[in-house]
């Protein structure tokens, strides 16, 4: 899945990352064990469900309301999941139904058991249209052999014939990571209010990570349920993908994440998708906004000679890049660089070979 990665410039520590991070409370001394659940609020109950590799599990979140629970995010689908799921509904959700399954965006990890959720209780999958569609489209590639478009947007960023076979192996694995989606939903707006559990939780819209992903913003309650769009120990994954190699993502993350700062208040509890709940969603912001702001800084300077995608992943991630994560490296590249590019601070030529090159404007 690879989208999530903890990044900071040149492989060193970013200092004011590190000092946003020493600013965020973690008033939960205890989170669940996979399966179990943990109060955050009245009614509001904190599950995790496992996904192995880097990241262990993943948080969702169930809403206690009449008739039983509405359930935000729901894991990957997996055997591991369904006996989590199963453990949960034994134990901490009191063998109560599903009412109602929400989702914040389309990546497996959050919509991976929605099918199953939904069809074992008969009950309303809601997300925003954007989500549904897009992981649709994703989930329909499965058993496709990968496009010759996709193979010249990577052969174009620098990958190896070594590389491309792989790419060509893989493709189409999004949708075995799902059970299969339902085929209606209930769509969610930004702005839209949402009675849960007696209270009422407005849809705020962010971007760049996925299309249109959906926090749920409860005032009463001062929660915040940001899935993927704030975190407070890692950065989300932000790329550009072969379906639109014009992207600009970033763009569209950072200027989705200044507008949440001036919508939500400071003082919500973040629930995040991975990691633990946290105060401090303002500073939390800041901190990403400012990492991506001096990342582009560093990028440019790495530019100042041409350089291909795959020759700047140093300049923006700490971990080793190797075939497991190069795909997502690749598109978070992409996404610094066509930012730079959008801003008329970088420009890119195209060689005879199909491959581009990057330069500082």
């Amino acid at each position: 899945m690879n989208k999530q990665v903890s990044i900071t410039p040149d492989g060193v520590e970013d200092p004011h990352e590190a000092e946003s991070r020493r600013r965020l409370v973690y008033p939960i001394e205890q989170g669940p064990k996979v399966g179990e659940g943990v109060d955050v609020a009245p009614g509001v109950k904190w599950i995790r469900m496992p996904l192995g590799g880097s990241l262990a599990f993943i948080n969702v979140w169930a809403i206690v309301e009449e008739g039983g629970w509405a359930i935000v995010d729901t894991g990957l689908n997996s055997e591991a999941s369904m006996q989590a799921w199963r453990k949960a509904f034994a134990g901490v959700l009191q063998s109560k139904p599903v009412t109602r399954v929400f989702i914040t965006h389309m990546h497996p990890d959050h919509i991976g058991m929605a099918g199953w959720l939904t069809r074992k209780f008969n009950c309303r999958l809601w997300i925003s249209r954007l989500e549904f569609l897009m992981c649709r489209s994703l989930a329909a590639d499965t058993g496709r052999e990968a496009p010759p478009d996709a193979l010249e947007f990577y052969r174009a960023a620098g990958w190896d014939q070594e590389a491309l076979d792989t790419y060509r192996s893989r493709f189409g694995g999004f949708g075995r990571a799902l059970h299969a989606l339902p085929d209606s939903f209930q769509r969610m707006r930004d702005g839209d209010e949402i009675a849960i559990g007696g209270h009422a939780w407005r849809v705020v819209v962010g971007s760049g990570h996925t299309p249109e992903h959906v926090c749920l913003w409860c005032p009463e309650l001062k929660l915040l349920i940001s899935g993927d769009q704030v975190l407070p120990k890692i950065t989300s994954n932000v790329s550009v993908f072969p379906t639109e190699p014009a992207a600009d993502p970033l763009d569209d993350w950072l200027t989705s994440l200044a507008r949440i700062k001036t919508i939500v208040p400071d003082n919500v509890l973040v629930l995040p998708a991975h990691n633990e709940p946290f105060h401090g969603l303002h500073a939390r912001i800041d901190a990403l906004i400012g990492g991506h702001e001096r990342r582009l800084t560093h990028l440019r300077a790495e530019i100042a000679e041409p350089k291909r995608a795959v020759d700047v992943f140093h300049v923006l991630f700490r971990r080793k890049i190797d075939g497991n994560n190069v795909g997502m490296a690749t598109g978070e590249s992409l996404a610094h660089l066509n930012c730079l590019m959008a801003r008329g601070q970088a420009v890119r030529r195209r060689d005879e070979r199909g491959v581009d090159w990057y330069q500082a404007a």
